[in-house]
């Protein structure tokens, strides 16, 4: 079985909910697996702050689920147009996986969860993809031969798949994020099955 691995932080829930539609994307393609992964909150006090295992939902990321994964599709809420800090400091430790390769010439991808239709969505995905570049990864994106792309009001790029939660709670995701989601983790899969031919 060929595993994806979806790797995000959420703090609210609407990038957990993304991450669950990536992963039925995943899930879709015959021989391809969704693995879920997320990370912890990052705390100002100098000593760990969260528990080893999340009391719900996906388990912690470890640097072997960067290593063992054929492709990886990234997802961040946005923080004043960049990734959150929890997300930014697990790939700060990846230096392990940069200097041997493991993730070289996999398939990448990203998405994210903005509060604001113009809330940094597209530069938010921007900066997650630029750690994915420096790891030698290959960037999938989401062409507009999805309709859902022409027809959003609410989240969904060409650089990945997003949601607008114009409330913290709000984590009902669109009929066209829903698509958009599904077909990010589609083509990641995809392209991930193909790569290793």
């Amino acid at each position: 079985m060929t595993e994806i691995l979806v790797l995000y932080y959420s703090r609210y829930g609407s990038t957990a909910a993304l991450a669950q539609q990536i992963a039925r994307g995943i899930n879709s393609v015959d021989g391809c697996a969704a693995r879920l992964r997320t990370v912890p909150s990052v705390s100002p006090d100098t000593a760990a702050s969260e528990a080893g295992i999340p009391d719900e939902g996906a388990v912690y990321a470890s640097l072997s689920d960067l290593d063992e994964c054929a492709g990886l599709v990234l997802g961040s809420p946005t923080r004043f147009g960049n990734m959150a800090a929890a997300l930014k400091y697990f790939l700060d430790g990846t230096a392990a996986a940069w200097l041997s390769g493991s993730l070289a010439g996999k398939p990448g991808g990203v998405f994210t969860s903005t509060s604001s239709l113009h809330g940094g969505q597209e530069t938010t995905l921007i900066s997650m993809a630029l750690p994915l570049l420096h790891h030698g990864m290959l960037l999938v994106g989401v062409p507009y031969s999805e309709a859902a792309l022409s027809s959003t009001t609410t989240g969904g790029t060409p650089y990945g798949a997003s949601h607008v939660a114009r409330e913290q709670t709000a984590t009902d995701l669109s009929d066209e994020e829903v698509a958009v989601a599904r077909t990010l983790g589609r083509r990641v899969a995809e392209a991930a099955l193909k790569l290793s031919t």
